[in-house]
Protein backbone atom coordinates (compact mmCIF):
# COMPACT_ATOMS: atom_id res chain seq x y z
CA UNK A 1 0.00 0.00 0.00
CA UNK A 2 1.30 3.43 -0.94
CA UNK A 3 2.00 5.76 1.96
CA UNK A 4 1.10 9.43 1.87
CA UNK A 5 3.47 11.91 3.50
CA UNK A 6 1.65 13.44 6.45
CA UNK A 7 3.19 15.44 9.28
CA UNK A 8 1.83 16.46 12.66
CA UNK A 9 1.06 20.03 11.57
CA UNK A 10 -1.06 18.67 8.71
CA UNK A 11 -2.91 16.29 11.05
CA UNK A 12 -3.65 19.22 13.33
CA UNK A 13 -4.93 21.35 10.43
CA UNK A 14 -7.18 18.54 9.17
CA UNK A 15 -8.51 18.01 12.69
CA UNK A 16 -9.19 21.72 13.16
CA UNK A 17 -11.09 21.67 9.86
CA UNK A 18 -13.09 18.61 10.95
CA UNK A 19 -14.03 20.26 14.25
CA UNK A 20 -15.09 23.47 12.51
CA UNK A 21 -17.30 21.48 10.13
CA UNK A 22 -18.88 19.35 12.87
CA UNK A 23 -19.39 21.97 15.55
CA UNK A 24 -22.52 23.69 14.16
CA UNK A 25 -24.40 20.39 14.38
CA UNK A 26 -23.98 20.36 18.17
CA UNK A 27 -26.94 22.73 18.37
CA UNK A 28 -29.13 20.01 16.87
CA UNK A 29 -27.85 17.41 19.30
CA UNK A 30 -28.13 19.75 22.28
CA UNK A 31 -31.72 20.63 21.44
CA UNK A 32 -32.74 16.97 21.36
CA UNK A 33 -30.53 15.75 24.23
CA UNK A 34 -29.51 18.71 26.39
CA UNK A 35 -28.18 16.59 29.26
CA UNK A 36 -25.78 14.59 27.07
CA UNK A 37 -22.40 16.26 26.59
CA UNK A 38 -20.58 13.34 24.94
CA UNK A 39 -20.47 14.80 21.40
CA UNK A 40 -19.32 18.16 22.79
CA UNK A 41 -16.60 16.43 24.83
CA UNK A 42 -15.48 14.59 21.68
CA UNK A 43 -15.16 17.86 19.77
CA UNK A 44 -13.26 19.41 22.67
CA UNK A 45 -10.80 16.50 22.70
CA UNK A 46 -10.28 16.83 18.94
CA UNK A 47 -9.93 20.60 19.23
CA UNK A 48 -7.31 20.22 21.97
CA UNK A 49 -5.24 18.04 19.64
CA UNK A 50 -5.66 20.53 16.79
CA UNK A 51 -4.39 23.27 19.11
CA UNK A 52 -1.27 21.39 20.15
CA UNK A 53 -2.17 18.72 22.71
CA UNK A 54 -0.84 15.21 22.29
CA UNK A 55 -2.82 12.76 20.23
CA UNK A 56 -4.03 10.53 23.02
CA UNK A 57 -6.36 7.78 24.10
CA UNK A 58 -8.66 10.52 25.42
CA UNK A 59 -9.60 11.38 21.83
CA UNK A 60 -10.49 7.77 21.08
CA UNK A 61 -12.40 7.37 24.36
CA UNK A 62 -14.44 10.50 23.74
CA UNK A 63 -15.13 9.35 20.18
CA UNK A 64 -16.46 6.03 21.48
CA UNK A 65 -18.64 7.89 23.98
CA UNK A 66 -20.02 10.11 21.20
CA UNK A 67 -20.64 6.97 19.15
CA UNK A 68 -22.79 5.65 22.00
CA UNK A 69 -24.64 8.99 22.04
CA UNK A 70 -25.29 8.54 18.31
CA UNK A 71 -26.65 5.04 18.88
CA UNK A 72 -28.92 6.18 21.70
CA UNK A 73 -30.28 9.09 19.64
CA UNK A 74 -30.83 6.81 16.65
CA UNK A 75 -32.61 4.21 18.80
CA UNK A 76 -34.84 6.97 20.20
CA UNK A 77 -35.83 8.01 16.67
CA UNK A 78 -33.82 11.24 16.85
CA UNK A 79 -32.02 10.84 13.54
CA UNK A 80 -30.88 14.47 13.20
CA UNK A 81 -29.33 14.38 16.68
CA UNK A 82 -27.74 11.06 15.82
CA UNK A 83 -26.08 12.47 12.72
CA UNK A 84 -24.86 15.44 14.76
CA UNK A 85 -23.20 13.01 17.18
CA UNK A 86 -21.69 11.12 14.24
CA UNK A 87 -20.16 14.39 13.02
CA UNK A 88 -18.39 14.67 16.38
CA UNK A 89 -17.21 11.06 16.17
CA UNK A 90 -15.86 11.72 12.68
CA UNK A 91 -14.06 14.87 13.84
CA UNK A 92 -12.17 12.78 16.38
CA UNK A 93 -11.29 10.38 13.58
CA UNK A 94 -9.52 13.20 11.75
CA UNK A 95 -6.80 13.14 14.41
CA UNK A 96 -6.10 9.55 13.36
CA UNK A 97 -5.97 10.05 9.60
CA UNK A 98 -3.71 7.30 8.30
CA UNK A 99 -1.01 8.02 5.74
CA UNK A 100 -2.36 5.29 3.45
CA UNK A 101 -3.52 5.94 -0.09
CA UNK A 102 -7.00 4.59 0.55
CA UNK A 103 -10.22 6.33 -0.43
CA UNK A 104 -11.76 5.52 2.95
CA UNK A 105 -9.22 7.83 4.61
CA UNK A 106 -10.86 10.79 2.87
CA UNK A 107 -13.83 10.30 5.19
CA UNK A 108 -11.57 11.25 8.12
CA UNK A 109 -11.23 14.63 6.40
CA UNK A 110 -14.70 15.18 4.93
CA UNK A 111 -16.93 12.91 7.01
CA UNK A 112 -17.57 15.49 9.74
CA UNK A 113 -18.97 17.93 7.16
CA UNK A 114 -21.04 15.18 5.54
CA UNK A 115 -22.62 14.10 8.83
CA UNK A 116 -23.18 17.67 10.00
CA UNK A 117 -24.81 18.68 6.72
CA UNK A 118 -27.02 15.59 6.86
CA UNK A 119 -28.01 16.42 10.46
CA UNK A 120 -29.20 19.82 9.26
CA UNK A 121 -31.12 18.22 6.37
CA UNK A 122 -32.86 15.85 8.76
CA UNK A 123 -33.68 18.73 11.10
CA UNK A 124 -35.24 20.66 8.21
CA UNK A 125 -32.61 23.35 8.22
CA UNK A 126 -29.66 24.52 6.20
CA UNK A 127 -26.05 23.71 7.07
CA UNK A 128 -24.89 27.14 8.30
CA UNK A 129 -21.26 26.87 7.24
CA UNK A 130 -19.51 26.64 3.91
CA UNK A 131 -17.09 23.74 4.34
CA UNK A 132 -15.28 24.84 1.19
CA UNK A 133 -14.50 28.21 2.75
CA UNK A 134 -13.28 26.52 5.95
CA UNK A 135 -10.73 24.40 4.07
CA UNK A 136 -7.38 26.15 4.31
CA UNK A 137 -4.52 25.46 1.88
CA UNK A 138 -3.03 22.80 4.16
CA UNK A 139 -6.29 20.83 4.22
CA UNK A 140 -6.58 21.12 0.44
CA UNK A 141 -3.01 19.88 -0.06
CA UNK A 142 -3.59 16.91 2.23
CA UNK A 143 -6.88 16.03 0.52
CA UNK A 144 -5.23 16.19 -2.91
CA UNK A 145 -2.80 13.40 -1.89
CA UNK A 146 -5.64 10.93 -1.32
CA UNK A 147 -7.91 9.16 -3.81
CA UNK A 148 -11.44 10.51 -4.18
CA UNK A 149 -13.97 9.71 -1.46
CA UNK A 150 -15.38 6.18 -1.70
CA UNK A 151 -18.91 5.23 -2.72
CA UNK A 152 -21.54 4.28 -0.17
CA UNK A 153 -22.06 5.48 3.42
CA UNK A 154 -25.61 6.70 2.74
CA UNK A 155 -26.60 10.34 2.50
CA UNK A 156 -23.70 11.53 4.67
CA UNK A 157 -21.31 9.75 2.31
CA UNK A 158 -23.02 11.35 -0.66
CA UNK A 159 -22.62 14.79 0.88
CA UNK A 160 -18.94 14.07 1.64
CA UNK A 161 -18.40 13.04 -2.00
CA UNK A 162 -20.08 16.24 -3.21
CA UNK A 163 -17.74 18.24 -0.98
CA UNK A 164 -14.76 16.21 -2.23
CA UNK A 165 -15.65 17.16 -5.81
CA UNK A 166 -15.96 20.84 -4.88
CA UNK A 167 -12.61 20.93 -3.07
CA UNK A 168 -10.52 19.26 -5.75
CA UNK A 169 -9.29 21.22 -8.74
CA UNK A 170 -11.08 20.33 -11.97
Amino acid sequence: MTEIPLDLAELRAVTAYAVACAEPALAIFDQARPADDRPRAALEAARAFAQGAKRSKAIRDSAWAAQRAYQEARDAGESAAGEAARAAVAACGAAFLHPLAKATQVLHILGPAGHAAYAFELAGGRYPVDPCALADPIVLRVLARYPKAPPGRGRAGELARELDTLLRPA
